[in-house]
């Protein structure tokens, strides 16, 4: 083990305390704006729940890696043979491999996350058997990962655990690729549809749902593929890669999660904005049959994330009467 990975391992370990630090902030501010309502619908259990787990999987991730750095460096610090060899001998000790454990539910937690989102944009199943399939194909390989990496004999970043990790990691951040690349083409679709029958203040609304995607999941697909690359050629700086992945598995699905909660409120008073403004400035354009789903009632009956769009598209009707149904956006 080389002076380069111990130093990627040092400057993981702090970094992972920082983007902690910033894990406890977003959890505290969901958690807040979740609390204020007196009456909980099904979604903000379901957030609550959603949150928490995450906070207490990534802690236990966070944990035992500082623990086993304290172990190698300062405890056994004049261990034979060095560091090097502390780590061949407790590579497959059990608090890492509850470490591993818990960072691959994390990743669990957070694709099924994004699948479910995907179903959402789309309402349709079949959009989402493809992912559905490499999700299961993720379940596989981090079971074999766990195996092979927790066994006495086992070694995370060499050998056959090195081989499974490869493999599982490839699907989980293939996974992350293809459901992020589903949504934010679905929804530039509809923007571009409601520019071109409508106006630009309403495609802005989509536009800025593509904002939410990119900012929450393009850093945890960024450390991925940059982990992914240098554990399959066994690069020093793994380590470093690997901390900041498994951070950003939980830090992203959080901010999907604030961006949500905090949206809805922002996201009717933009509404009532947007239908003052088509009223008045186009004549061609009225809104006879305006309506907002209740925000509540909205996400009981739809779960998770479908509140952005639901309001938006439901409360726009031509001067003929008929919805502006684009292609089953208001069952979401």
């Amino acid at each position: 083990m080389s002076s380069l990975f111990q130093n990627a391992y040092y400057v993981g370990i702090n970094l992972s305390g920082i983007l902690y630090g910033i894990e406890l902030i977003l959890y505290g501010m969901t958690m807040k704006v979740l609390l204020k309502n007196k009456r909980k619908t099904r979604s903000d259990k379901f957030f609550m729940f959603f949150s928490s787990a995450l906070l207490v999987l990534i802690t236990i991730f966070v944990a035992t890696e500082a623990v086993f750095g304290e172990e190698m460096w300062i405890v056994n610090a004049n261990y034979p043979g060095g560091q090097a060899a502390y780590l061949g001998a407790y590579a497959a000790v059990w608090y890492q491999t509850l470490g591993t454990a818990s960072s691959f539910v994390l990743n669990l937690l957070a694709d099924g996350l994004m699948i479910f989102r995907c179903y959402v944009v789309y309402n349709d199943y079949r959009v989402v058997a493809l992912p559905s399939i490499i999700y299961m194909g993720t379940f596989a390989t981090g079971i074999l990962l766990l195996y092979t990496s927790g066994v006495p004999s086992g070694d995370y970043f060499a050998g056959l655990a090195a081989k499974a990790g490869v493999a599982y990691y490839s699907t989980t951040i293939g996974l992350n690729v293809v459901t992020t690349s589903l949504i934010v083409g679905r929804i530039l679709f509809f923007a571009t549809q409601i520019r071109r029958e409508l106006s630009s203040s309403v495609a802005r609304t989509y536009l800025n749902a593509i904002a939410i995607v990119i900012e929450s999941a393009l850093p945890y697909t960024l450390c991925g593929i940059a982990f992914l690359v240098t554990y399959g050629i066994q690069n020093d700086l793994e380590i470093l890669f690997l901390s900041l992945y498994g951070m950003f598995t939980c830090i992203s699905p959080q901010l999907i999660v604030l961006r949500v909660i905090k949206g809805r409120a922002w996201t009717r008073r933009e509404l009532a904005h947007t239908v003052s403004t088509m009223a008045c400035g186009h004549g061609s354009t009225s809104l006879s049959d305006v309506h907002v789903t209740n925000s509540s009632a909205g996400r009981s009956a739809h779960g998770a994330g479908s509140t952005l769009v639901n309001v938006q598209l439901q409360t726009i009707s031509k001067v003929d009467g008929s919805s502006t149904d684009l292609a089953g956006f208001d069952k979401v």
